[in-house]
């Protein structure tokens, strides 16, 4: 799940908040960092790998919780307005990176967001007002 609120665990640098989710799934601490910084590079966040989370921006922690996020690869992958704080350019990286992994993972991705450019190239799209589909 990637939440809106960055739930980032505030004495981890970046890198650990990211490896920390391998090792819980059992990957080796050595194996871990690096699939970690491979992900962070992805998002153009690695080179703030040693920061904690009160040193970097707002955009900056939720790329950091989106890497998180895809670290073990899920199979469904929840993204509450994962973009809210990214600019147009890093949210549409975010989002294609989004599309890859439902497409080459055979993944479930449903995000919610009100914003609207950031929706282009996913399977279907559900515009919901007032608690309708529409």
């Amino acid at each position: 799940m990637i939440f809106q609120a960055y739930n980032l665990i505030p004495f981890l640098t970046v890198l650990e908040n990211v490896a920390l989710i391998l090792t819980l799934n059992g990957m080796r601490r050595d194996e871990a960092q690096p699939r970690a910084l491979e992900l962070l590079e992805y998002l153009e966040i690695a080179h703030r790998w040693h920061h904690y989370p009160s040193e970097i921006s707002g955009g900056e922690q939720q790329r950091v919780a989106i890497a998180r996020a895809l670290a073990n690869n899920p199979k469904v992958l929840l993204a509450d307005e994962p973009t809210a704080a990214l600019d147009t350019e890093r949210g549409k990286i975010v989002m294609n990176l989004l599309r890859k992994l439902s497409r080459e993972k055979n993944a479930a991705v449903i995000v919610v967001t009100h914003d609207v450019r950031m929706v282009e190239g996913f399977d279907q799209v559900y515009h919901i007002a007032d608690g309708r589909i529409q």
